[in-house]
Order: structure tokens, then C-alpha cells, then sequence
């Protein structure tokens, strides 16, 4: 954990409330490595969490309030478990009032409490700033009611709060590498969940020499909620119109025999070119996992330099600046590969790079994107790390 962070929220809590904390919950952003978009086609993904986190200090209550500050949103807001559906509380409570609500329906008895919420996961580029709140929430509110809970199944109960509380269709893959992350690996998720409920997860190290670096293009995601949506529900129909329960079980050369049953290509219709590429994104992902196995960086690298392609011209998710992101850095010495992150529209680019080479990589292709588009990016060094906890204060 990140000692400076934790006692920052700790001190805030106290000063707040006026008494300390009971519980510490935390939860890391994440990277992805490759899989982009096909989590909610029952894909494979193979993401990594990383020394970026969130912390929720807390307390319960003996009554049904719930408190709750933000230093990151320098906010503060009241409501009870009787009103977490009110719609005119502030966006950023969404998370802290979804994760109450999803352990009401599913019968928990629950308490007011007090929180503090404080973290250095970047918002809007592609970390899941999002979902390691929710992992963070679960964390320390089951730990204070004393439910007991999996890691796979804490990630769930997030992902239940991002599709049935804040409304966003999203697969498996933020929540549950928040919640089951390893120290210098990345995580295989196979996103189909078996009859017991929960994935499976296959740990796959990082090749020694090899850094993972992300460049934030310092743009910032607009109207990706409705987009979102729309790529799901293509991607749906699309395996609907093959006979398939989901996309992941047309493979490519099925996706050739069979692309006559999709209507074809429009405005309106863009289904074959959204197939395509959670088609192939499942191939190219599992073909990175070997190569990554036998440390065969440019088969890799090349790997996620396909993926962006698809990303930017079949699933249009990307935009301008990400597209120069990713050339800048797939053309820089020392560069296997670069694709963007996340769920488009903005945020950041990920590079697998050359350790020795990282840091004058970083340096000449931030100067290289700011010359060119005249915005300022945030270089960062991924390292794979470890899920989420809760600690007694």
C-alpha cells in the first residue's frame, strides 16, 4: 500500500468526523495488456493491476446514515440507506451508495457508517478508476459487517453495482483484476463464467527486461456511456445472428464462412465490422499469452499493434489522439508494441518497452505528441501489482 495516501485518508477521516477510522479498504487501477472490448463477449483479457490505488477509510454507524467525504472530488455528502436511489445526490456518490445497495438486495443487514475516500488511479484514461472504487467499497463494507466474501466474488458484487446500480453495461475484467491482481503479473481472464460463478484465471508473468509504460494523451472521455452501450448491443446481436451465445465462440475463419448471416455494412448496421474485432481480439489475446510464455516480445508487441488497428478502424472507439500516440510510440526505438487502453474515445496508450530504453522512450514520445498536438501527456510506469484488501486501522 502507498503509506503517504493511507495516512492522508486516515487524517482526513478524523479531522472529519472527529474520531478514527476502524477499517482501511484499497483496491489498484488497472492496465490491459490486450482484449479490449470483448470482455462482455465472454472474451479473453489479460490485464494487470498496478501500484495506482484507491483507499476508503471508515467506520459503521448505530444508525442508517452514511457519510461520506471525497478529497479527490474535494466533496462531502449525507444520505441514508433509505435514499442511496436518490437521483439528485452527487455523481461522484454513485459508487459509495451502489455498493450499500446491491448487499441489500441480496438480503445483507446493513449500517449506517462514516467514510473518507482518497486515491492516485487517474480518472477518464483507461485505468478503471471506476471500478477500484467499487473493489475498495466492497472491501471495507464487508469487512465492517463481517461478510464473508471471495476476492472473485468481491470483484462481482462490483460489477453488479456498475450494471444494475450505475446503469453501464460492462463486462467482468476492471473489477475482478482489482480484486485478484499479482506482484509482476499479468492475469488471463476468461470472462465466460462457468456454472460455479466465478472465472478462471491463469497468472502470466511479465518477460524480465520488459516494461510496461502508459501514455495518457490528456484527453478525456465524452459520451462514452451511450457508445458503450451501442458497441454492446452490436456485439449481442451479432452473436445472436451466427447462432452463438456469444462472439467469442465464432472463430476467425467461422467469422468468414458465416459473415452473410450479419447485415451488411452501414451507418446503422455496423455489425460486421464490430464482429471483427472481438473475433480477432480473442485470437490475437491468446496468441499474446504464448508469446509472452516463451518471452517472444516483437510476436507480442505485434500482437497489440494489431489490436489497435482494430480498435481505431473495425470497433471506432478511437480517436485522433490516441491514434497518434500509438504511432509515435510503435515507431520509437526500443518499442514492441503500443495500442490505446480502455474503453476509447480517450485516455491513454499502453507500450510494451524495453526496460533499458523506458525512460528516453517516455521522454521522446511525450515530446514528439505534445509538438504535433499541442497537448501535455502524462508518461507513467506501469508495474504489475498486487489486488485489493482491507486492513484494521
Amino acid at each position: 500500500m502507498l503509506t503517504d495516501l493511507a495516512g492522508a485518508v486516515r487524517a482526513a477521516f478524523e479531522k472529519q468526523y472527529g474520531y478514527a477510522p476502524t477499517h482501511l479498504g484499497y483496491a489498484p487501477g488497472r492496465v490491459n495488456l490486450i482484449g479490449e472490448h470483448v470482455d462482455y463477449s465472454d472474451g479473453y483479457v489479460l490485464p494487470a493491476a498496478i501500484d495506482k490505488l484507491i483507499y476508503v477509510a471508515a467506520r459503521l454507524r448505530e444508525d442508517r446514515v452514511i457519510n461520506v467525504l471525497s478529497l479527490d472530488y474535494n466533496g462531502f455528502s449525507t444520505f441514508t440507506l433509505d435514499t442511496l436511489q436518490d437521483p439528485t445526490l452527487p455523481h461522484w456518490t454513485r459508487y459509495p451508495r451502489g455498493v450499500p445497495f446491491i448487499l441489500g438486495k441480496r438480503g445483507y443487514t446493513l449500517r449506517g457508517m462514516d467514510m473518507a475516500i482518497i486515491g492516485n488511479v487517474p480518472r477518464g484514461g483507461g485505468f478503471s478508476s471506476s471500478a477500484a472504487v467499487e473493489v475498495a467499497m466492497v472491501e471495507v463494507i464487508t469487512a465492517m459487517l463481517a461478510i464473508p466474501l471471495s476476492q472473485p466474488h468481491k470483484a462481482l458484487l462490483g460489477v453488479d453495482v456498475e450494471n444494475q446500480f450505475v446503469g453501464i453495461p460492462s463486462g467482468i475484467m476492471d473489477q475482478m483484476i482489482s480484486a485478484v491482481g499479482q506482484a509482476g503479473h499479468a492475469i488471463l481472464i476468461d470472462c465466460r463464467l462457468p456454472e460455479s460463478g466465478l472465472p478462471t484465471l491463469t497468472p502470466v508473468p511479465i518477460p524480465a527486461g520488459v516494461s510496461i509504460l502508459t501514455l495518457d494523451t490528456a484527453t478525456r472521455r465524452e459520451l462514452v456511456d451511450s457508445e458503450y452501450a451501442a458497441r454492446r448491443r452490436h456485439s449481442e446481436e451479432a452473436a445472436t445472428l451466427f447462432g452463438v451465445k456469444a462472439l467469442r465462440d465464432v472463430t476467425p475463419d467461422m467469422f468468414l464462412r458465416d459473415i452473410g448471416k450479419l447485415p451488411a455494412l452501414t451507418q446503422t448496421t455496423p455489425h460486421r465490422l464490430r464482429a471483427a474485432h472481438a473475433i480477432h481480439e480473442n485470437a490475437r489475446t491468446l496468441a499474446a499469452v504464448a508469446a509472452l510464455e516463451r518471452g517472444d516480445m516483437p510476436t507480442a508487441g505485434r500482437l497489440l499493434n494489431e489490436s489497435h488497428v482494430s480498435l481505431s478502424d473495425l470497433y471506432e472507439v478511437s480517436i485522433k489522439e490516441l491514434d497518434i500516440m500509438a504511432y509515435l510510440a510503435q515507431r520509437e526505438g526500443g518499442c514492441y508494441g503500443a495500442r490505446m487502453m480502455g474503453g476509447g474515445f480517450g485516455g491513454a496508450v499502453i507500450a510494451l518497452v524495453e526496460d533499458d530504453l523506458a525512460a528516453l522512450f517516455g521522454e521522446r514520445v511525450a515530446a514528439a505528441y505534445e509538438a504535433i498536438t499541442g497537448r501535455t501527456p502524462t508518461v507513467y510506469k506501469a508495474k504489475p501489482g498486487a489486488g485489493s484488501g482491507v486492513a484494521l486501522v
